[in-house]
């Protein structure tokens, strides 16, 4: 029982967040959850410096 209650809240996280990427990918949404707003001055997320910091 305790099995199915687990994989019952894991599909309500998993279910609505890709949803949630399905339809802003659909609007056309290049950066979706990008600290800057997708208002990167290249207009590529991945050539913000926030993603480019060496770790």
């Amino acid at each position: 029982m305790d099995n199915i209650i687990i994989i019952a809240l894991v599909l309500l996280i998993v279910i609505p967040a890709g949803a949630y990427v399905y339809r802003e990918k659909k609007k056309g949404k290049k950066c979706i959850g990008c600290p800057r707003g997708g208002k990167c001055t290249t207009g590529d997320c991945q050539s913000c410096s926030i993603y480019n910091r060496a770790e």
